[in-house]
């Protein structure tokens, strides 16, 4: 009896027992609702396989996509974590400790530099799963950060941009950001650098109002939201129905305010193709 309780009777459970399975291998499409697998994810990178729906993606994939291997990370400016001392529902320092917990990001920038298909370039990436990538000092500081970097390096900035706009819990402090970063882009302009903006979804607020509009190229992604404020809000004003998807990056392409509307998968490509046309007198 002891020989089938300890040996049998363990197999048998064996067999039959439930196994531990990850609960993030499949992902639902919030467009079609489909179920993609994560491995069928990632080579399509993060376009739905279904409708071509392109989901949001975090920092670091935007870099692996975009830059050649081998880039580097540059360290961004410290910033007063909580110059007003802010709090609503809970205390802004609390809310900031919650995001850099969640994300592994100190803010919502990241700024790296290397290459895209041979050719040099700084890189600029906004973080929207950072507190909705809004625009605060630490955000501005790095915009500064990489114009100066491009600069120094003699190399286009390209910028990516994903915010729901200005951080409302630093106040005035963020509202300064809007002028600092239009001074950054002059930078690089007066050194007679290109400075390219993809926009991704979604791209509104004080970020669409001063450095996601002044570049010398506008790209963006399909399906991105791109605009200041809400629709509802712009309804509201200027009391006319408005036409649909007016804030897509499709409808903004066919009325001249973006240059293309460019797939994930030709981005790299078409960054490299407009830092070589934009830089051609430099090999004449």
């Amino acid at each position: 009896m002891s020989w089938l309780n300890e040996v049998i009777r363990p197999k048998i459970r064996s067999l039959f027992a439930r196994r531990d399975v990850p609960d993030n291998l499949w992902h639902q499409c919030p467009a079609c609702q489909q179920m993609i697998f994560h491995r069928d994810l990632e080579v399509a990178l993060k376009i739905c396989t279904h409708c071509g729906h392109h989901m949001r993606a975090n920092t670091s994939e935007r870099l692996a996509w975009t830059l050649d291997d081998g880039f580097n990370l540059i360290e961004l400016p410290k910033v007063p974590a909580d110059p007003l001392r802010f709090r609503d529902s809970k205390r802004y320092s609390d809310r900031l400790k919650q995001a850099r917990d969640a994300t592994r990001m100190d803010d919502a920038l990241t700024v790296a530099h290397g290459s895209i298909d041979g050719q040099r370039a700084v890189v600029a990436v906004m973080a929207f799963e950072f507190m909705g990538g809004s625009m605060g000092a630490a955000v501005g500081e790095g915009i500064v950060a990489a114009g100066r970097l491009a600069v120094l390096q003699d190399a286009p900035l390209i910028i990516f941009t994903a915010s729901g706009g200005a951080r409302m819990q630093e106040g005035s402090v963020s509202l300064m950001q809007m002028p600092r970063s239009v001074i950054a882009t002059r930078m690089v302009k007066d050194a007679c650098l290109p400075y390219i903006v993809v926009m991704t979804d979604p791209t509104t607020g004080g970020v669409t109002a001063s450095f996601a509009m002044l570049g010398d190229i506008h790209l963006a992604e399909p399906g991105a939201l791109i605009g200041f404020a809400g629709a509802r809000v712009i309804e509201q004003t200027v009391r006319e129905k408005l036409p649909e998807g007016f804030q897509r990056a499709e409808y903004l392409h066919e009325h001249g305010i973006i240059d293309a509307v460019v797939k994930r998968t030709d981005m790299k490509a078409a960054l490299a193709r407009f830092i070589s046309l934009l830089r051609i007198k430099e090999a004449a």
